[in-house]
C-alpha cells in the first residue's frame, strides 16, 4: 500500500518535557519517528510549490500529483 502524506515543515520542533529538550520530526523523514534525526536536511534544495517522493537510497525524485 502507499501512503501519500503531505509535509511542508523543513525541520524540527522543540518540546520541553520536566526541562529536558526534545526534537520532533515535522519533515516526516526521520527513521527515529517521533523524534528527529536529522534527515531533514535532506530538504535542502526544495523547490517551494513542488512534490517530492523520497527514496530508501537517500534520493529525491518530483512527482505530479
Amino acid at each position: 500500500m502507499v501512503r501519500y502524506v503531505k509535509k511542508e515543515d523543513k525541520g524540527p520542533v522543540e518540546v520541553k518535557f520536566e526541562g529536558v529538550s526534545k526534537w520532533i520530526c515535522m519533515c516526516g523523514l526521520s527513521d527515529n519517528q517521533p523524534f528527529c534525526d536529522g534527515s531533514h536536511k535532506k530538504t535542502l534544495g526544495e523547490e517551494d510549490g513542488k512534490v517530492y517522493r523520497y527514496n530508501t537510497d537517500g534520493t529525491r525524485d518530483e512527482i505530479q500529483i
